[in-house]
Parts: C-alpha cells; sequence; structure tokens
C-alpha cells in the first residue's frame, strides 16, 4: 500500500504547531455578540417559587434575562445518540425545578461578559428547597424523587422514574446458578468506580447567529454536529431545515462533547433577540455543570475449579445517572457487552439498576462503561488467579475466547496479545515483588480488555467525494477530528483508493449544510465507520473516473489503465486527471463528477489490548509511581502508526488518572468540592514514567483496508493492572478507585 499503514504526518500538523487552527472562538467574527452567562442553582434539589429579575434587568447593557417562564416547555435528551434516542426525554432549557447544585435557574445575555455577570447576581430568587438522594447507593425507593414528572421514552429502557430508576438492564447466557453451585471457589467482591471527569483543554463553547435567510447558524466545539442539529429542533420548537451547524476545530473531548451541554442558551437568546450569541463555560462550569463518567458500583461473581476454569460469571451492577439521564440506557450495558465476549465459553449473567441521584449527571467518557466493567472483571480474575497460586496469565490463557467458528470474534487474538505482552514485558520475572535500593517495593500487575468498532446494526456515515475543475479532489465527511486524527486517516484511504497524493486531497469537515451525514465522533467509528464509506465513494469516484475518459477518448472503458494521474489507452494514449476534470465541468461533459457512499455494519468487530504495570510504592507513605506501561494491541491493520500509537499513549495516561488520581468529591450538601484543577488532579508529565506502545496485527474483513477501532479501547486495562500490581507489591487491594496513597497505607496498617 501507498499511504495506508505508513506513519505519514496530519494533515494539519504544521497548522496545529504553528497555532494557526481556527477554533469555536476564532470564527466568533460578529464583535457585537451578546455574552451568555447562566446563572445556576445553589441547592441540589429545589423549587423555583419565585423568581425576580427586575433589578437585573435595569442593568446598562442587558439585552435579555430569561427565565423558565420565557422558554418552550418541551422536554428533550441531549445525548449524542442518533433518532430515536434511546435516552429519556427529562429535560427542559429551564425547568421551575433545579436537580444538581449548577442546574440552569436562568439565561443572561448583555453586551459583555461584565455587564451579564453583574447582572446575574443581582437576581433573586426565592426557592423551596427539597430532600435530596447525593448518595447513589441510597437512590432506589429514597423518599426524595429526582423526576416527579412524566416522562417519554422511545423505547422500553426499564424506567422506573418513581423509583429514582432511570433505566435497568438484564443479560443471561443460561446456567448461571448450576454451573456456580457445581464451582470449587467462588470469587465475589465489590468494585467501585467513580466519576471523572473529561478535562479536554478546549471548555464547552458555543456562538450563534442568524444568517441572510434569518437561519440560525450555531458554531460550536462538538463532537455531534447532526445531533445538535436535532436537539435544537426539538427544544426550540424549530424546523430542523432552519438550523446549520458548524463544527470547527475542537481542542479534545473525550465524550464530554457527545452531550450539547452549550449549544442551547445562545441559541435561544439568537432565536429571541435575532442577535448574535455566545457562550463559554469556564473551568469550574465545566467541571461541575456538564457530564462526567457514570460512578458504578459492580460487584462480581466468579465461580471456578481449582486448576483455573471459570465456570460462570455473574455481575451485579448500580450506575450513578446524576440529574439527568443521558446515555442511562446504552453505558452500563457495555459492562457486559464489551467483557463477556472475551470469555464467552461460560455461562454469564448481568443485571444492573441506573439510578438519579441529585449530582452532576453522567454521560459519555471514552471507554463508555467498558472501562467500569474491564476494571471489575479483570480484578476477579486476579483475585481469582491470587486465591488458587495461579500465573493469571495462565487463568486468561486458559478462558479466553478464540477467534473463529460461531465466536463473537472472527478476526484478532486476544491470546496473542498477551503472549507477546508477557516476552516484551519480562512478565515472568517483573511479576514478583523485589525491594530496591531506595527502599520501596516494585511488582507488576496485567490486565486485558476489548472494545467495538462503531455501534452495529444502528449507526451510518455517508462520504462524499468531489472531482475539482483542477484536477484535485475534495472529501466531504460529517465525522469530528477533535485531536485523534480522523481527517489525516480518512484522507489516507481516499488517497489509496485513488492513487493520488495526499496532498491532493481536501477533507472538507463537518457543517450540517455541506457535509453528508455522519453520527460524529463517538464509539470508535471514525476509522472503521466512515472510514467504509470513503472507501466505497473512491471506489465510485475511480469507476466515474474511467466512464468519463472512456467517453472523452471515445473507447471501450475496459481498454483504459489509471494510474492516478493518467487514463491511457492500449496504444500509449494518455488523458490527464486534469483534463478529465476540465472536460467533466466543460459543455462537453456537462457532468461534474461527484459521489457519494453510505456505510453502516451489522456488527462492531473488538479491537483488543492486552495491559502490563510495573509500579513501585514506598511503604511508608504508600504513594504509588507507575513506572513502566506496555501495551500490545490488536486493532487489525494499523492505518497510521503514528497516530495510533499517540491514541494508545493518551488513552494509558487517562488511565492512569482514573486508577490513581482523579476523584470527583461532593460535601453532603451535593456542591462538587474538587471543582478546579487546582483541586482534581490529572496526570501531568512528571506523574508519568514509561509508556511502550506494540501492535500484533490482524485483518478484519469488515474493516477499512482490515482495520479496527482504537479511539476508547486504550483507556480500560491501567486501572486493573495498576490496582493488581499494587496489591503484587503490598499486600493491599484496592477495589475502590481512585488507589490513593492514603488507602494503601491505610491498608498496610490494617494487616
Amino acid at each position: 500500500m501507498r499511504v495506508v499503514n505508513r506513519g505519514v504526518k496530519k494533515v494539519d500538523a504544521l497548522a496545529v504547531v504553528t497555532g494557526r487552527p481556527v477554533y469555536t472562538d476564532d470564527l466568533n467574527i460578529n464583535n457585537n455578540a451578546l455574552v451568555i452567562k447562566i446563572l445556576r442553582s445553589p441547592h441540589a434539589s429545589a423549587k423555583i417559587i419565585e423568581i425576580d429579575t427586575s433589578i437585573a434587568s435595569k442593568v446598562p447593557g442587558v439585552e435579555c434575562i430569561l427565565t423558565h417562564h420565557d422558554v418552550p416547555k418541551t422536554r428533550f435528551s441531549l445525548a449524542g445518540q442518533s433518532y430515536p434516542e434511546p435516552s429519556a426525554y427529562d429535560r427542559r432549557i429551564l425547568d421551575e425545578y433545579v436537580r444538581y447544585v449548577g442546574d440552569e435557574v436562568a439565561i443572561v445575555a448583555a453586551v459583555d461578559e461584565k455587564t451579564a455577570v453583574k447582572a446575574m447576581r443581582l437576581i433573586k430568587v426565592k426557592y423551596e428547597v427539597l430532600d435530596a438522594v447525593i448518595n447513589f447507593e441510597e437512590a432506589i425507593d429514597n423518599k426524595a424523587v429526582v423526576h416527579k414528572e412524566e416522562l417519554h421514552t422511545n423505547f422500553p429502557i426499564g424506567m422506573e422514574r418513581e423509583r429514582n430508576i432511570a433505566a435497568s438492564y438484564f443479560q443471561e447466557k443460561v446456567g448461571v446458578d448450576e454451573a456456580m453451585a457445581a464451582s470449587d471457589l467462588i470469587v465475589e467482591e465489590s468494585y467501585y468506580m467513580q466519576p471523572q471527569i473529561h478535562a479536554m483543554m478546549e471548555t464547552y463553547r458555543a456562538f450563534t447567529y442568524l444568517d441572510a435567510n434569518s437561519r440560525l447558524c450555531v458554531v460550536s466545539s462538538t463532537q455531534i454536529p447532526f445531533h445538535v442539529k436535532r436537539h435544537l429542533a426539538r427544544a426550540l420548537e424549530m424546523p430542523k431545515s432552519k438550523i446549520r451547524v458548524i463544527k470547527p476545530r475542537v481542542g479534545g473531548g473525550f465524550g464530554g462533547k457527545q452531550t450539547a451541554a452549550a449549544e442551547i442558551f445562545p441559541a435561544i437568546v439568537t432565536k429571541i433577540t435575532g442577535k448574535p450569541a455566545k457562550i463559554i463555560y469556564d473551568r469550574r462550569e465545566t467541571h461541575t455543570c456538564t457530564t462526567t463518567r457514570h460512578a458504578m458500583k459492580l460487584t462480581v461473581k466468579l465461580g471456578a475449579d481449582r486448576e483455573g476454569n471459570i465456570k460462570a460469571i455473574d455481575i451485579k451492577g448500580l450506575s450513578d445517572k446524576g440529574a439527568y439521564g443521558e446515555h442511562a440506557p446504552t453505558v452500563t450495558p457495555l459492562v457486559a457487552f464489551k467483557t463477556f465476549p472475551l470469555y464467552e465459553k461460560v455461562p454469564m449473567r448481568f443485571e444492573a439498576k441506573v439510578v438519579y441521584t441529585n449530582t452532576m449527571p453522567a454521560g459519555a467518557f471514552r471507554g463508555y462503561g467498558a472501562t467500569q466493567g474491564t476494571f471489575a472483571l479483570e480484578s476477579a480474575i486476579n483475585e481469582l488467579a491470587r486465591r488458587i497460586e495461579m500465573d493469571p496469565t495462565e487463568v486468561r490463557n486458559k478462558n479466553l475466547v478464540e477467534p473463529g467458528g460461531d465466536s463473537y470474534v472472527v478476526s484478532g487474538s486476544i491470546k496473542d496479545c498477551m503472549a507477546k505482552g508477557k516476552e516484551l514485558f519480562n512478565w515472568e520475572e517483573r511479576r514478583t515483588p523485589r525491594i530496591m535500593e531506595n527502599g520501596k517495593v516494585r511488582a507488576a500487575g496485567m490486565a486485558v480488555t476489548m472494545q467495538g468498532s462503531g455501534i452495529g446494526g444502528i449507526d451510518t456515515a455517508t462520504a462524499t467525494i468531489k472531482l475539482g475543475d483542477d484536477g484535485n479532489y475534495v472529501l466531504f465527511t460529517g465525522v469530528t477530528d477533535m485531536g485523534q486524527g480522523s481527517d489525516t486517516v480518512l484522507t489516507q484511504m481516499a488517497a489509496e483508493v485513488l492513487e493520488c497524493e495526499m496532498e491532493d486531497v481536501i477533507i472538507h469537515t463537518a457543517d450540517t449544510d455541506g457535509s453528508p451525514y455522519d453520527p460524529g465522533a463517538y464509539a470508535s467509528s471514525g476509522t472503521y465507520v466512515t472510514g467504509n464509506a470513503v472507501i466505497l465513494a473512491a471506489k465510485k469516484m475511480r469507476n466515474e473516473l474511467y466512464e468519463a475518459a472512456a467517453k472523452f477518448m471515445n473507447i471501450d472503458r475496459d481498454t483504459l489503465h489509471f494510474d492516478g494521474k493518467y487514463m491511457e489507452d492500449e496504444a500509449g494514449n494518455k488523458l490527464s486527471l486534469e483534463e478529465i476534470a476540465l472536460k467533466s465541468v466543460s459543455f462537453e461533459g456537462r457532468n461534474q463528477l461527484i459521489t457519494t457512499a453510505t456505510w453502516g455494519g451489522e456488527t462492531s468487530p473488538p479491537p483488543f489490548i492486552a495491559g502490563f504495570a510495573e509500579v513501585e510504592v514506598d511503604t511508608d507513605t504508600g504513594e504509588v509511581e507507575v513506572v513502566d506501561f506496555l501495551s500490545v494491541v490488536d486493532c487489525g491493520q494499523v492505518i497510521n502508526p503514528n497516530l495510533a500509537r499517540v491514541q494508545v499513549e493518551g488513552g494509558t495516561a487517562q488511565g492512569f488518572g482514573l486508577a490513581l488520581y482523579e476523584d470527583i468529591q461532593y460535601n453532603k450538601d451535593g456542591r462538587v468540592k474538587t471543582d478546579t484543577l487546582m483541586q482534581y488532579k490529572i496526570p501531568c508529565r512528571r506523574d508519568i514514567g514509561s509508556i511502550r506502545v506494540e501492535f500484533v496485527h490482524s485483518n478484519e474483513p469488515t474493516g477499512p483496508f482490515g482495520a479496527k477501532s482504537i479511539g476508547e479501547v486504550v483507556i480500560n486495562t491501567p486501572a486493573p493492572a495498576i490496582a493488581e500490581a499494587v496489591e503484587n507489591a503490598t499486600g493491599v487491594r484496592v477495589r475502590n478507585l481512585p488507589v490513593t496513597a492514603e488507602k494503601v497505607l491505610l491498608g498496610m496498617l490494617d494487616r
């Protein structure tokens, strides 16, 4: 292959390193745009009895102040999911009830931020403070009911809102109870995963204006422009044809921008006033008024014999949804969807409740439930190995899925990843605890994981390729590049099929007026789903080029050969690509070459990772340092090794944060205490030792050039591998993340 499977530089590399990319606020060329600030609830649960904006409205420069009396009453979901969304319609733009500290009370629009903040502080609100439920383990049948109103769902998702149950899920492969009864030993433990903040560098932001035709234009830092358009149309009670969403460069998302957190507020102001408006969340709002990873309690019960053969898996789950139901019915099932197939030979069961609480909503986050499931199940398997005094890699070798036959897995092998990792990591030696010269203890742990590639049977993507009159191609897609490099990978694919240089392909993405439909950047779908659409569109373009050249040269197309630059017949006569392009748009051709293709798959082939961690623990303080981490990855054929490696390294570092540092803490009244990056610690360069990445290549028959996804799977193994390494070093098993120095030290003192 010419450019696929090559570590070519990103198409926007030079622009990024020289500071030229245009982000959302850079496109705000309306210097007179109204600045939006949000008055937020100080209470976790309350009813607004009275709201007085009379004084605030008189502040010079205030354009409007909107309360729940001034906005549409339609309920909606902000989840970035294809229609009909499975998430409940449980939001309003503004409501008379507030359900968490930070919930929206009023929208203030003014000529500048100083004026908006001044007016916001002058709004007088009288609340009836209601009982709140903060602890998700106390949510079911609590006297405090988060949503007392009737709610609409498009599907039966197991909601019992009067019991604070946002969704329920049950999956069973029969024979669990019988297999448990026949097992030699049972491992049963509960594991807690904390909520996690996305902490992307560019906070949530959007600006809006009316174009010359009075259409609402929304420029947003979003992963889901087409979903944003649909949500706005419903919430604002507007036709979708009157809305256009533009996605410029995005400064990170990690799933946070799969929820339309900010767009609706400037949009309603522009709709009402006719004036441009913008909102930029500060870091505190980003940390407390958007979405987090779902906190979960997962109780894992494993039955096994003393030779390490797993007989049954039974998991009971409780997931904290927070105040609103975005992604409630879809995140938690992935606990099972993305772990059970690894051990698909045994009976298994998963039963879960997703509960409303009066806390910040949870939503999509890289890993999307698989991260939580991997931590719990892989930790339990490591504990099983310890109980029977067997190498945890050997336990997995006895039980992990084999590709082929009737298996869910048709390509790749997690066992190959593990075998390569054992060798490269020097596993046999490093898993044994050893005291270093500095008095600290080193030991190792490991875990395996899988994810998916797009959402099989649901999401589709479309790509369009246009041959310009200069002989260059323009590739139109609706996918969102938020730093992961999808623009580069898709350009590589198009260039490969069209046999041209990457510089000859101009990629244009994510404008709902000009781009073909794409669900957005989530579910690890960019390379796999949109990539397949790009390949189909490029193959159609090649066909069109042959047809056009045959017409212009007046010969049979079967006699032509195309090398990416020229069509040549058997006699050596040539027609250049530029000539074909010019003739196609001329009176002679009257047919500019434009091809479009849509692709959606029935399956979601899993990428695999075997992760190996070595930690160093200070036994005097409990402090844990990850000194080496190896990820051995099977993502099919690697389209761009450089970008794939960076994805793994970044996701691994994010996994370190989940494992060791990141922890959202609430006070008894439901207020987030860790509300800035000063209190909420994410890993910095000093916290990251060696991160190594190796690939095991396979060929996925449904994937573009044999590729599978890589974006999400990379975050799943650090937490269980690190927790296992810490126990190997100290004898302390931490089952509630993060693995802090305090928990380790107290555990050692309690032994």
